[in-house]
């Protein structure tokens, strides 16, 4: 028999050093409200990641440095060939602390100062301060609303930009966030043909790819086309699947020698990919021993997507939850209520007390929309959308 996992589990962040919790403060400008914001779980890690990261800490007591060893490699690779199709050898990946680092250090490695990257907007915003911060220049391919309000992305307008802006990097946001896009395998290739073409390297974040929700899969850039695995540099993580974002564990796959062996012995030189025993401890154990709880969280989170779907068409109907394809971030369009940008966040921070990312973090293109985090129990959600009806009811009766 199956063991069951309790995702209704309410667990006490505050004071634990929770970016979610204890930055309510600097981040809205009071620390009572609920926090649905940053993209980790309020769910209790999967307590095989909990046990093996025990018994490692009071079983050996030095802490040493550390060098992968292969059954560390070997989880990743297997995890990734059985669930999402992707084959690579331990030559072909390298370890990163963390992707939106990993992101940094691509940009640093494969562009200079004044080269243009192209982003797809609405989009994860580190994208565009990485690529800002570094004196690179952002390029965006907005990507365009489809007829029933979801998304697509504008394959004619990102040919116009490679063909007349000479971009040198595109960000694939794969899945995408905050949408929740699982971008189909003939729309990545498109992309990697037109990334040949132009000489453009695509750097496909699939922080997300484990995430996908029913009836979707995810697909990885590097299985789409030989063109892809030309131009792509990947990078994957089990922290967001598995509730580990703070031990910093991420992967970098390149098929490409060319683009692959100087990336690689830059980051040996520069001291960029040596993991710590706790990533190597989690990570093998999240890849060995997850499945089962990532089947059942994920079944958990459909049911949260539904649920603020249908609360939101039956009492808030101002607001109109986007059900994402892959992710545990919710896409909620607030276009109707006809708030300007800081009535809106009024209305969510100051009247609702809860604490969302605002969508126009993430580009001009999410004015009027919030990203809501529903990886929580759903006692907590449910208060979260009984505050928002209650707020929304004051517009109308001030």
């Amino acid at each position: 028999m199956n063991k069951k996992y309790d995702f209704d589990q309410l667990i006490d962040r505050q004071g634990s050093g929770s970016v979610m919790y204890d930055m309510r403060q600097a981040m809205f400008g009071r620390d009572d409200v609920l926090p649905l914001w940053v993209a980790d779980m309020g769910f209790a890690a999967c307590p095989e990641i909990t046990q093996s990261l025990a018994e490692r800490v009071t079983g050996h007591p030095i802490y040493g440095y550390s060098v992968p060893l292969e059954d560390y490699w070997q989880s990743i690779i297997d995890w990734q060939r059985e669930r999402n199709g992707l084959e690579f050898t331990i030559d072909e990946a390298c370890f990163i602390g963390g992707i939106v680092h990993g992101f940094a250090l691509a940009i640093n490695h494969f562009t200079r100062p004044g080269d243009k990257v192209v982003i797809q907007e609405p989009v994860y915003h580190p994208f565009r301060n990485v690529i800002t911060g570094n004196n690179r220049l952002v390029v965006n391919n907005a990507l365009k609303r489809t007829g029933d309000g979801f998304y697509e992305m504008d394959l004619e307008d990102l040919e116009r930009i490679f063909e007349t802006q000479r971009p040198r990097m595109m960000v694939l946001c794969n899945p995408h966030n905050p949408i929740g896009i699982a971008w189909p395998a003939d729309v990545q290739r498109q992309v990697a043909a037109l990334a040949r073409r132009y000489g453009v390297i695509v750097f496909s974040d699939e922080i997300h790819g484990d995430l996908v929700l029913k009836g979707h899969r995810h697909t990885s850039f590097l299985t789409v086309s030989d063109d892809a695995r030309e131009v792509g540099v990947i990078m994957g993580a089990p922290s967001k699947t598995f509730n580990i974002a703070g031990i910093v564990s991420s992967w970098c796959v390149i098929k490409n020698p060319d683009l692959r062996r100087p990336f690689f012995n830059w980051l040996v030189i520069n001291d960029e990919c040596s993991p710590n025993f706790l990533a190597m401890t989690a990570t093998r154990a999240a890849y060995r021993h997850g499945a089962e709880w990532l089947g059942q969280c994920l079944e958990y989170i459909e049911g949260n997507i539904d649920m603020v779907a249908d609360y939101c068409r039956e009492h808030i109907p101002g607001i109109r939850a986007i059900k994402p394809q892959a992710s545990f971030l919710v896409w909620l369009d607030c276009s109707a209520l006809g708030l300007e940008h800081d009535a809106l966040i009024d209305l969510f921070v100051n009247k609702a007390r809860i604490g969302l990312n605002d969508g126009a973090m993430f580009g001009k293109a999410g004015n009027g929309f919030m990203r809501l985090n529903v990886a929580v129990p759903r006692a907590t959600l449910r208060q979260a959308m009984q505050q928002l009806a209650d707020a929304v009811l004051t517009l109308s009766n001030p």
